[in-house]
């Protein structure tokens, strides 16, 4: 997502901002990634190589017995895999009672925010070390009791979405995740701030929109019309990825950059070699009429659903109004899932006025 700006030569300020905290973030992490991952590799697949190698030496009435021997380890192996994700989802558990342990007693709108699910999320951001996870989701809890994110409404923010910068598509993905549509060359204000509360409010309602037992959702940013003079300043860039990295923690589950530049698959060759292969799978570069590039969307996204612009099959036009309309009655949500008294609003030309409206039931 990107925002107006009237100096070009911030594009380039960002670009090395952004590699610079990229960088620092995953430099901790990345010399003890390769050592694990290697470790793992060659005593997951070593072995294996091993024994194939040798099955293929062996006489043709030793193979018969090879092969019921290799079949014997590789059900054993999938014992032990089955043993091993049992005792990992007890080992889990029992991080995330502790973790509410030593949270202590919580009430009202925080209590309510952390579910064992969240909990889960904070864990798995600190790689499961409760004490980092604790520290994580303390900062958050009072960010949220500050910034309360939960009681932006559509109307507050409903002129930065005018062009369709960021939206909420109307499908989800293969796999129940809601998807965040964003068109940086869109961009239609300055506001640093105001264009921060339009995307906070937007992730509050695509995590509204998930699906039950779903915790993720996709981003799907289309760089069509996009030039470096809609590029975002560095200080809010930060305050962005602040935002994201410390209060929304696994939330993004994959990131597709439809039709973007190609000084940025460049950029990213660099990077991706700082990143571990978990991050690193999240983001995608898709080009239309690139036959591996629709291979991927139809990996993710049914066709059918998906717009003709993207390589689907359907029409997509960003209709403010409707759109405005779909925002109010989410509002309605918001307000019964927090408990919150709602005054709903009706909506005129993408902008609201007071209106009783009776409460939806609350979002699951």
């Amino acid at each position: 997502m990107c925002f107006c700006s009237n100096h070009p030569i911030r594009m380039s300020e960002f670009v090395i901002d952004l590699l610079l905290a990229i960088a620092i973030f995953v430099m901790r992490f990345f010399f003890f990634s390769i050592v694990v991952g290697f470790f793992f590799s060659f005593l997951i697949f070593g072995n294996f190589r091993v024994e194939i190698r040798s099955f293929l030496f062996l006489s043709s009435v030793d193979r018969a017995a090879g092969s019921v021997m290799l079949g014997s380890i590789t059900m054993f192996r999938r014992r032990q895999s089955h043993n091993h994700e049992e005792n990992d989802s007890l080992q889990r558990g029992a991080k995330v009672s502790e973790l509410r342990a030593a949270l202590g007693p919580l009430s009202g709108r925080s209590l309510q925010y952390c579910t064992d699910a969240c909990l889960m999320r904070y864990l798995e951001a600190r790689n499961w070390n409760v004490d980092k996870a604790k520290k994580m989701l303390e900062e958050t809890l009072k960010w949220r009791a500050t910034y309360k994110p939960e009681e932006i409404r559509w109307h507050e923010v409903a002129h930065e979405g005018e062009t369709g910068k960021v939206s909420r598509a109307d499908f989800h993905d293969r796999l129940g995740r809601t998807v965040l549509i964003m068109r940086p060359g869109m961009q239609n204000t300055t506001s640093a701030e105001n264009n921060i509360r339009h995307l906070v409010y937007l992730i509050e309602n695509s995590i509204l929109n998930l699906r039950e037992g779903q915790e993720q959702m996709s981003w799907l940013i289309d760089f069509t019309g996009w030039s470096l003079n809609t590029n975002v300043p560095v200080k809010t860039a930060r305050d962005i990825i602040n935002i994201l990295q410390n209060h929304y923690p696994e939330r993004l589950a994959i990131c597709i950059l439809y039709n973007p530049p190609r000084i940025f698959v460049a950029f990213w060759k660099v990077v991706k070699y700082f990143l571990d292969p978990k991050t690193f799978q999240k983001v995608k570069f898709v080009y239309p009429k690139n036959k591996e590039s629709l291979e991927v969307m139809k990996s993710l996204f049914d066709v059918e659903n998906l717009p003709g612009e993207f390589g689907g099959k359907a029409t997509l036009k960003y209709d403010h109004e409707e759109f405005s309309r779909m925002m109010a009655e989410d509002d309605v949500k918001t307000a019964s899932y927090w408990g919150l008294d709602s005054k709903p609003c009706h909506v005129t030309n993408g902008y609201s006025g007071a209106e009783t409206m009776p409460l939806a039931p609350p979002a699951s």
